[in-house]
């Protein structure tokens, strides 16, 4: 091997005529008569090599056996492309390597795809040979993105006052609304350690330990049902400050987020980011997590439905609806496809009305007098060729329903703009949700957020009614961070175990140490987790988080490139007192 004198990338006009030695990959091969052209390839770009087989017919033996993505190495002298053959999409396009030297350093089997092509084989493929398929200019792109944004958070905390302090990977299993990875204990048989789904009760420990402003990015593991923006192992941007309040939390993640877009991609985001109560972003929206990018809001059609003849709605808690201008393709074939989709989310059916010559028509718009129909088209802004859906039911049907319709809808119609970055906070989250088959209440977002001190008498007498102090940073649809601030009295944590079935038994046995710390002094104190893989695949513009993750899993939480997970050996349970019993 010659050794490296330059990248692949790197050559430019001002080395004309100097001698280099590359390494890399064969990306291409085209002969030209007596001349052959090879695109030598690695991670910092592509560099033209020109063989010329009159001088070198050694070397054209060789050549004649490369194949793509065979490891070569090769010796020169840079020369200027001839004006016609320069590629302005390069980097290199003004120069190519003449090549007196070459050395094939490792011979490349048949590909099972095409590197330069991820569209040319099925995900399952790449995943099997994901190794391959990071050599691709796509992923290595956004890995790069993945590196640049970790260097931006630790340079822009560590600039705040903030300390990097690593947790704890093996730990108590506490329940936090997702299953735990179990990890079985060898030494002290019959017990496990659980892989953390965040650093939760760590993080607060340390801000009763007097760290008053830590961070850390960290592995996190939950063992639940996957979708495109989901991993069993994930990545977290772990923040946590004392003496704050909400508006504190804010103004540190609004300048690092500003920091880490403009530093990683040269995007600028607004200073300060718009705020809204989760009961505004369901009531408009149908989401905790907003889109912003397009308009398309829910709009309450109640009070139009109940003076209709449509007796389907006439009990139904609420009644809303999406327009859609500009919906001549929309058959009844289109929209009984719609129709099955929103049925996924419990609703009935899906009722529509096409604006058609200043008038409704179609769907349910017989069940309409005229004038109604007018009040209806002047107060939502119906336009000719518009269509309204609307869904009725209980509140809790309707308004996920129709945001799942809402997004839909907006990918039909191309409404979404990958170059448009829309951050917003949602706030005011409830404190609790109802587990109607466990009939008790779960926490919204975990048993250590605070609840809001205007509700604290909600506890007592309505407490799905109260609100906590948790809040979600959303961008472009994707909680991109949540956090709240947290319980710092003994007592308050104490109610709070109480209200989520959490005798003090158990609280004991799970949260002793936390609550126990809680009584030496503990200050005021709030954070934030982003979810680092969601924001490379903001900032990638990707919409599939495993193309920002080296080695990911699948949706059924498998690893097909090395066959995780898998079958262990006998002596392996024995040695850890374990014995698979088949259901």
């Amino acid at each position: 091997m010659f050794k490296r004198t330059h990248t692949c990338g790197e050559l430019r006009k001002s080395n004309i005529e100097i001698d280099v030695n590359l390494n890399g990959w064969v990306n291409t091969v085209r002969l030209h008569g007596q001349v052959v052209f090879i695109d030598l390839r690695d991670r910092y770009g592509k560099t033209q090599l020109v063989f010329n087989t009159d001088t070198y017919i050694g070397l054209f033996e060789q050549i004649k056996h490369l194949s793509i993505e065979d490891v070569i190495s090769i010796r020169g002298k840079v020369q200027s492309r001839v004006a016609e053959a320069v590629n302005p999409d390069l980097p290199t396009g003004e120069i190519e390597v003449l090549v007196d030297q070459m050395i094939i350093l490792n011979e490349a089997a048949p590909l099972p795809f095409v590197i330069t092509d991820r569209e040319s084989a099925l995900e399952d493929l790449r995943l099997k040979y994901r190794y391959l398929e990071l050599r691709t200019e796509e992923l290595q792109e956004y890995l790069a993105i993945r590196h640049r944004t970790y260097q931006t958070v630790r340079d822009h905390l560590t600039s705040n006052n903030f300390i990097e302090i690593e947790t704890p990977v093996l730990m108590k299993s506490t329940p936090e609304g997702a299953r735990d990875y179990l990890v079985p204990s060898r030494i002290h048989k019959g017990k496990f350690y659980a892989l953390p789904q965040s650093p939760q009760t760590f993080k607060q420990l340390l801000m009763i330990a007097g760290f008053d402003r830590y961070f850390q990015i960290v592995k996190c593991f939950r063992d639940e049902d996957l979708r495109s923006d989901r991993q069993p192992e994930f990545t977290q941007i772990d923040i946590e400050m004392s003496f704050v309040d909400e508006a504190d939390i804010r103004v540190t993640c609004e300048a690092l987020t500003r920091s880490i877009f403009k530093q990683v991609i040269d995007v600028d985001v607004p200073e300060t980011f718009p705020i809204i109560t989760y009961a505004e972003a369901m009531d408009n929206y149908g989401s905790d997590r907003p889109d912003l990018r397009f308009k398309l809001q829910l709009q309450d059609c109640k009070p139009f439905t109940d003076r209709s003849d449509f007796k389907a709605f006439k009990s139904a808690e609420t009644v809303k609806g999406i327009v859609l201008p500009n919906a001549e393709g929309y058959s009844r074939k289109v929209i009984d496809g719609l129709t099955e989709q929103v049925k996924k989310y419990g609703a009935k059916g899906l009722a529509w009305m096409k604006m058609v010559d200043g008038a409704l028509s179609g769907g349910i718009s017989k069940f309409f007098n005229s004038d109604l129909q007018q009040e209806l088209i002047a107060e939502l802004g119906i336009e000719n060729n518009g269509i309204l859906f609307l869904i009725g039911d209980e509140k809790k049907v309707v308004l996920p329903a129709l945001g799942a319709l809402r997004n839909d809808l907006a990918k039909r119609e191309s409404l979404i703009d990958d170059n448009i970055f829309k951050p917003v906070w949602v706030t005011d989250f409830p404190m609790f949700d109802w587990d109607s088959n466990a009939q008790r209440h779960v926490a919204m977002h975990h048993p250590f957020t605070a609840p809001h001190p205007d509700d604290m008498e909600l506890l007592e007498s309505n407490p799905q009614a109260a609100r906590s102090r948790g809040y979600d940073l959303v961008i472009n649809g994707h909680e991109i961070a949540g956090g709240s601030i947290r319980i710092h009295d003994t007592d308050v944590q104490k109610k709070i175990f109480n209200l989520l079935n959490i005798s003090a038994e158990e609280a004991q046995a799970k949260f002793g140490f936390l609550l126990e710390a809680l009584t030496y002094g503990a200050p005021p104190h709030g954070g934030i987790a982003y979810g680092f893989d969601r924001l490379i695949m903001i900032l990638a513009k990707t919409h599939q988080i495993r193309d920002v993750i080296a080695f990911p899993k699948t949706t059924s939480a498998m690893s097909l490139m090395d066959g995780t997970p898998n079958i262990v050996s006998e002596e392996q349970l024995r040695e850890l007192g374990i014995k698979l019993v088949e259901k």
